[in-house]
């Protein structure tokens, strides 16, 4: 689905953005957010205006829970109170002194959650329409999909590959990364049965984990009686381990995420694997971060961008539509109610 031609028009003298209200302690909830409003900012030169037409939400926004904040060692990662959310959004150029970006150009950038953002006209690209057919898929997690399949695991044809949390915004790219790589088998997990059945019946998955449907060990050696090649874990917790019990000799673990201890009480709750069978069995265990491999964007652009044009692979994305309904959009992706990239329309 395109956006509708950018139209400039003057910027308003407020816009409405959403800040962290209260860090949670229980589950995330609507009210642990507010839109305020405030001065639309002025660009000053070399920056750019923009006015925000598309943005994404993801669970990495959920704001973390930690037992120790000084241990992660990473204070960007961390929303304090009052602090305006941030994310992945597509704007419109109102005005960029001093720059090269015409009034009406669409940008990618990453001050999402405001409707109006002032940035350095170099954190803004034009989005590239001939790389991407759809401009929404600028805002996919396709990235990390692609980055755990190719770099991470290294899927090759033949391999049996299970990827948990597969109905979301990455995994639900990661199963058809797998399939295009030459994977023979693949396994997801997801939490309801209405998702699994569409996991199996639009995204081309041979079988899927229910969790709460029984052990994950157990089903996992259902769906993978010979057992798995690749892990491609957006988890970790129990699947991880269901995981290296199933794994192969010299399979391939590409860890992405580790949303079972994300959306804990503490988000650094370690997961109690076995060193000893990570040896036996000489299974490579990678953390992998898109921050480390900058230079595959343009090979991931490029086969993305084929996979959609050609049909070989679908970006489902469910869209909601005003600022306000931004942090229902986050509460309801961590809810699981959605399969896919969650959208919310400015």
């Amino acid at each position: 689905m395109s956006l509708p031609a950018a139209t400039p028009v003057p910027s308003p003298p407020t816009h409405r953005e959403v800040r962290l209200a209260a860090r949670p302690e229980g589950p995330l909830a609507t009210g642990h957010f507010e839109v305020v409003s405030a001065p639309v900012p002025t660009p000053g030169p070399g920056q750019v205006l923009v006015r925000n037409r598309l943005m994404s939400v993801a669970a990495v926004m959920c704001p973390l829970r930690l037992a120790d904040p000084d241990a992660l060692g990473l204070p960007q990662l961390l929303n304090k109170v009052g602090d305006v959310m941030r994310g992945p959004a597509i704007g419109e150029v109102i005005s960029a002194p001093g720059t090269d970006l015409a009034p009406g150009t669409l940008v990618r950038h990453h001050l999402g959650w405001r409707e109006y953002a002032v940035l350095p006209a170099a954190e803004a690209p034009p989005i590239a329409p001939e790389v991407l057919p759809d401009p929404a898929a600028h805002l996919s997690q396709g990235f990390t999909a692609w980055l755990g399949v190719v770099r991470g695991a290294g899927v090759r044809r033949g391999d049996t590959v299970f990827v948990t949390g597969a109905a979301g915004g990455v995994g639900s790219l990661a199963g058809q990364f797998a399939r295009l790589h030459g994977a023979v088998r693949v396994i997801g997990s997801t939490g309801s049965r209405k998702k699994a059945d569409r996991l199996v019946e639009e995204l081309g998955y041979d079988a899927v984990v229910i969790r709460g449907a029984g052990p994950i060990e157990e089903q996992l050696r259902a769906a993978a009686p010979d057992g798995i090649d690749v892990l491609f874990d957006n988890v970790g917790g129990e699947q991880l381990q269901a995981a290296l019990a199933v794994a192969r000799r010299k399979a391939r673990f590409a860890i992405v995420g580790a949303l079972s201890a994300q959306l804990s009480d503490d988000a650094l709750a370690p997961t109690g694997i076995s060193t000893l069978a990570l040896i036996a069995r000489g299974v490579i265990l990678r953390g992998i971060s898109g921050l480390d491999h900058l230079d595959a964007l343009p090979e991931y652009a490029r086969e993305f961008g084929r996979a959609l044009r050609e049909g070989t692979i679908a970006y489902p994305h469910a869209r909601l539509t005003g600022i306000d309904q931004a942090p229902r959009a986050l509460v309801e992706l961590i809810e699981g109610r959605h399969l896919g990239a969650v959208l919310v329309e400015l």
